[in-house]
């Protein structure tokens, strides 16, 4: 049962945003810290990603468990909502299958691309080495 009524509910939505999120924004600051440069949001690429190198064709996609359906069991972040399953199974299914194909559309295009999830944000040190590992192939 939900614990807000349907007006609460559309109000605290509507105010999900799709990017300059604020999982995004700290990748974006962390990157730019670690001195690579990057474009967003590159519109004419699948997914639009969030960080592009194209000097690298790479892009960094940063997801939200919950939004993008993290595979990872413990992620906590990633829950099922209790309420109106008949809405957001599909709904996040449908974003977890998308999100896939432009990862393949993309490396089909000759992009390789990262995945950052909201959860692995926490852990700074595992993050850096992650995209210093990614950005430097």
């Amino acid at each position: 049962m939900d614990s807000l009524t349907p007006q609460q509910r559309s109000k605290r939505m509507s105010r999900v945003r799709g990017k300059d999120t604020r999982p995004e924004m700290s990748i974006r600051k962390l990157v730019h810290g670690m001195g690579y440069r990057y474009r967003l949001h590159r519109k004419d690429l699948p997914g639009s990603p969030d960080l592009v190198f194209p000097s690298r064709s790479k892009v960094i996609f940063v997801h939200g468990c919950f939004w993008h359906r993290h595979p990872d069991p413990d992620c906590k972040l990633a829950r099922m909502p209790k309420s109106k399953l008949e809405f957001w199974e599909p709904k996040l299914s449908k974003n977890r299958v998308r999100d896939v194909g432009n990862e393949e559309k993309l490396r089909n295009m000759g992009w390789e691309c990262l995945v950052i999830w909201e959860c692995e944000i926490r852990n700074t040190a595992s993050l850096r080495e992650k995209i210093v590992a990614f950005l430097q192939t």
